[in-house]
């Protein structure tokens, strides 16, 4: 889990990804060459965001994984059962907790463990990201984005431009 100190953007979304590629997935998944990821359908990674479409092809060039991402449909984020999961232990493990630094919350999320196996790893991210940013038309379509046939503005893939 990446804990920032700026704006939640699509970029900061992406690099949250990206850390959690870099710091435990490629290790854990030496084989892998595709990354499935579930989001909600609005916010920093919202299925309209052309930001978060393009930050994700910079990913998927930079990594050579293909990127497939799952919408949640709009209203239904309570559906997330990860989420839902994760959150409730990592306020159970802060409670009562005083959060007065940083890294005090990045310590406490990431000591939250539970009886069936979760095991959390926070870092910090310190980077700023600009707000509103505004993605022309041409960059938008240099995305190699594949739509999927049920509801592909939800579901649709994203692949490295070098393939």
């Amino acid at each position: 889990m990446s804990v920032g100190i700026d704006a939640d953007t699509a970029e900061f979304a992406v690099a949250s990804i990206r850390s959690w590629w870099e710091h435990l997935g490629r290790k854990r998944y030496l084989e892998a060459n595709r990354l499935t990821i579930t989001a909600d359908c609005g916010g920093s990674n919202g299925n309209r965001l052309r930001l978060w479409k393009v930050a994700l092809q910079r990913l998927a060039d930079e990594t050579g994984l293909e990127i497939s991402v799952c919408h949640f449909p709009p209203g239904t984020s309570k559906w997330n059962k990860i989420e839902h999961r994760l959150f409730s232990f990592i306020a159970r493990n802060w409670r009562g907790q005083p959060l007065v630094s940083r890294q005090a919350v990045v310590s406490l999320i990431g000591a939250t463990t539970s009886s069936a196996g979760l095991k959390v790893y926070a870092q910090l991210d310190e980077d700023s990201y600009e707000r509103g940013i505004k993605v022309p038309d041409t960059e938008m379509e240099a995305v190699n984005l594949v739509r999927d046939e049920f509801h592909g503005e939800w579901n649709y893939v994203i692949k490295p431009r070098s393939c």
